[in-house]
């Protein structure tokens, strides 16, 4: 007797195409959710919790009848504040997560759901405060243009049969049309089911000999990746802040763990989380998972998401999708706020001429028309 055929998993499968679009649905309502609160005198902690409680009620919706479907966050809601570059979800309790928002304050949000193990994550940058009448200027307005662009090139770049470093040169380019450089060694991952971080890999600014030793990839049909695009009017490199990291995620390391406390640990980020990434706050005892987790990270069994700070005076703009690449062409599934250049005003445009016609291909794959049969001989 033959042995059962393993399901597809990749969206050559129409349900998994399905369900990446089911957990897409979640992940707008959410992040479109929280964009709307970054108001002066909001709470990042409040807008945290705001963002993870949006999803689990959006998750709630799909797929009712099938109980044993595993749902829940990919990425947990992360709000990340003028020089704080990403990764920033406080705990209860954190000073910095109790501050508030002003008028000005440049603000990163990130957040995803996953239905099944299919995840569909999105990132985008506001200004508080910014309207028509009074846009967002100077450095900001740059570091957004430049964000919003870069995501709209890569978007029409991950056509099956291109290269991983046509489109490093594209974004890079792209970026200093803005006066920007995109943060160094900030990635772009293939995504699978269960895993946000897949084999083939794009960087947008490789630091020192990464440039000549990167693994080179193709881009083919039937992958999801996730872009994560960081850009800064920077120099492109940041350091990492002393703020406590919050945001962890399991990996595939095995390793017979010593302490009762990180065998605890490990066991409640398994059954909840999965290979996702989440937030010590969703823990049941925070405390207890935190101190766990000192040897999950020092054994590797998990990985610490570090956060990561500009210098003072820099801004940072993020956009970050999901997007599926078909022999069609390429669906981007994730999107957080509309960018409006009414209200984002930058000064500076796009010259090159060939990024230009990038911008105004589509990214749908344009096929070659029939020819028309042959008429008979008489």
């Amino acid at each position: 007797m033959s042995a059962a055929k393993k399901p597809d998993t990749t969206i050559a499968n129409p349900d998994v195409v399905t369900k990446y679009k089911a957990a897409a649905e979640v992940t707008n309502g959410a992040i479109r959710k929280v964009l709307a609160a970054c108001k002066e005198g909001a709470k990042i902690i409040d807008l945290c919790k705001l963002g993870d409680a949006a999803i689990e009620v959006g998750l709630s919706t799909q797929y009712t009848k099938d109980k044993k479907l595993s749902k829940g966050l990919a990425h947990p809601t992360t709000v990340s504040v003028n020089a704080t570059v990403c990764h920033f979800s406080p705990g209860e309790g954190d000073a910095d997560g109790e501050k508030v928002l002003a008028t000005g304050d440049v603000v990163r949000v990130q957040l995803g759901a996953q239905i099944d193990g299919y995840a569909a994550v999105a990132g985008d940058t506001v200004v508080v405060g910014a309207s028509e009448a009074s846009p967002a200027t100077g450095k900001a307005a740059d570091a957004l243009a430049a964000a919003y662009y870069a995501g709209e090139a890569i978007h029409r770049l991950l056509k099956p049969g291109n290269k991983n470093s046509a489109v490093t040169e594209r974004v890079q380019k792209l970026a200093g049309e803005f006066g920007c450089k995109p943060i160094e060694n900030t990635l772009c991952h293939e995504q699978k089911k269960d895993d946000l971080d897949g084999e083939k890999h794009i960087i947008l600014n490789p630091a020192g000999d990464q440039r000549s030793n990167f693994p080179a990839c193709e881009i083919a049909p039937y992958e999801v990746y996730l872009v994560d695009v960081f850009v800064t009017t920077g120099d492109g490199r940041t350091k990492k802040s002393a703020q406590r990291t919050n945001v962890f995620k399991k990996t595939s390391t095995s390793y017979q763990l010593k302490t009762k406390a990180a065998r605890a640990a490990i066991n409640e980020i398994s059954q909840k989380f999965g290979n996702f990434p989440f937030t010590i706050r969703a823990c049941d005892d925070e405390r207890k998972v935190r101190m766990g987790l000192i040897e999950c990270t020092k054994m590797s069994v998990a990985q610490a998401f570090d956060i990561h700070e500009e210098k003072p005076g820099e801004v940072v703009g993020q956009v970050t999708f999901t997007a599926l690449v078909t022999p069609n062409g390429v669906e981007r599934l994730t999107h957080g706020a509309a960018f409006d250049p009414k209200i984002v005003q930058t000064e500076k445009k796009i010259q090159d001429a060939d990024l230009l016609k990038l911008l105004q291909t589509s990214a749908k794959i344009k096929k070659p028309a029939k020819k028309p049969a042959a008429t008979p001989a008489a």
